[in-house]
């Protein structure tokens, strides 16, 4: 065999080994037995709650054995096909090949850092805020080049995104946006994109064709279900009504209905106006505050509970994770894992596997030998 053919392989069977280490191979799969006898107990449902925690326990250790054991059969493919074509000379055959290895090592590498996302809410939908530093237009328009950025990824994903909350720029932009990102692992992806984004370009807005920086900030925090209780005192809460407003189209119902709910204990502000009713939007911010309150903790765990209340309220120099620049020359570089590209476009079109891997992989300290 091809001396090519037998690195990929190698690479891939190296993947594969770190997969079945992570997932603890055999436990996983008597595990996933007991499981899938416990969803096929017509009694189950007696108590919904704890069934649907053991079918979503259940699912997510399906996929994962799933996508090793698919993984190995593709690679038991490819290598035969690769086989016969080397045996009967077949050059174009081989290179067929040779592009099936490469696409099944790309889906390892992202099984890998699939197999990362161990946190607690990892796998569950996201909420993201999206909002424009000080900057006027210049950073409204940033804002809203990251709301793309997000929605491309997302969809490029099979992600869905729906809109809470939205509040149009003057000229462009947006100053803030509030979406609910739907998608397995779609938190545990994100999670690594909170922080400050920084742009510089040659402004389209300012006729002398001066370079600008603008900056914007992105919060992440998970989607919280019922399985999960959060306690709140009602009356640590204000509530909040009036008009919504956004650049209205099919994202913004213009109501008199939105409502933002502000937890006064810590500060933490949401609101949504997506609703038709005010009974919708209210419903829906409980859902995000207790979203918001959740993460909190989860940041107090993770001993960075500090560091992200910088970000989040000083959108500027000395926070920023990631400088996009245009100008003067391409470059998009993560200040945290110094991953960087010149491919600046591909990146505003959503294509941010590259970055997020890398700061996951980071963020839980494990390395591929470990």
């Amino acid at each position: 065999m091809r001396a090519d053919v037998e690195a990929a392989k190698a690479d891939i069977e190296q993947s594969i080994e770190l997969l079945r280490r992570r997932l603890d191979w055999e436990p996983a799969l008597r595990k996933l037995h007991e499981l899938n006898a416990r969803v096929e107990d017509p009694t189950l449902w007696d108590n919904a709650a704890a069934a649907q925690a053991i079918t979503r326990e259940r699912s997510q250790l399906a996929a994962s054995v799933e996508s090793v054991l698919s993984i190995e059969r593709d690679l038991e493919d490819a290598l035969g096909y690769a086989e016969l074509a080397d045996e009967e000379g077949d050059e174009a055959t081989l290179d067929e090949a040779r592009a099936q290895l490469k696409a099944i090592k790309e889906r390892a590498g992202r099984a890998e850092l699939e197999a990362l996302l161990s946190g607690e809410a990892d796998s569950n939908d996201a909420f993201m805020e999206i909002n424009s530093g000080a900057g006027g237009t210049e950073s409204n328009d940033w804002a809203g080049m990251l709301l793309r950025m997000y929605t491309r990824w997302a969809q490029a994903h099979g992600m869905t995104v729906d809109f809470l909350e939205e509040t149009a720029g003057e000229q462009a932009g947006i100053k803030s946006v509030t979406l609910q990102i739907k998608g397995h692992n779609a938190y545990g992806w994100l999670k690594t994109e909170a922080g400050v984004h920084r742009l510089v370009r040659i402004s389209p807005f300012d006729s002398a064709a001066k370079r600008h920086t603008s900056f914007a900030s992105v919060w992440v925090y998970p989607v919280v279900d019922d399985t999960i209780v959060i306690d709140i005192n009602p009356s640590d809460v204000r509530t909040d009504t009036y008009r919504a407003s956004g650049s209205g189209g099919q994202h913004i119902n213009k109501t008199d209905s939105a409502v933002r709910l502000t937890h006064i204990p810590t500060g933490v502000a949401v609101a949504c106006q997506a609703g038709r009713s005010q009974h919708q939007n209210r419903e829906e911010a409980w859902k995000m505050l207790r979203a918001r309150l959740y993460e909190l903790e989860l940041q107090k765990r993770e001993a960075e509970a500090q560091a992200m209340q910088d970000q989040k309220t000083d959108i500027g120099w000395g926070h920023q994770i990631r400088s996009y620049v245009l100008q003067p020359y391409q470059m998009v570089k993560d200040l945290r894992t110094e991953v960087e590209t010149s491919d600046t476009q591909g990146v505003l079109d959503g294509d941010l596997d590259a970055f997020m891997g890398a700061s996951l992989a980071q963020r839980v300290g494990i390395t591929r030998e470990g």
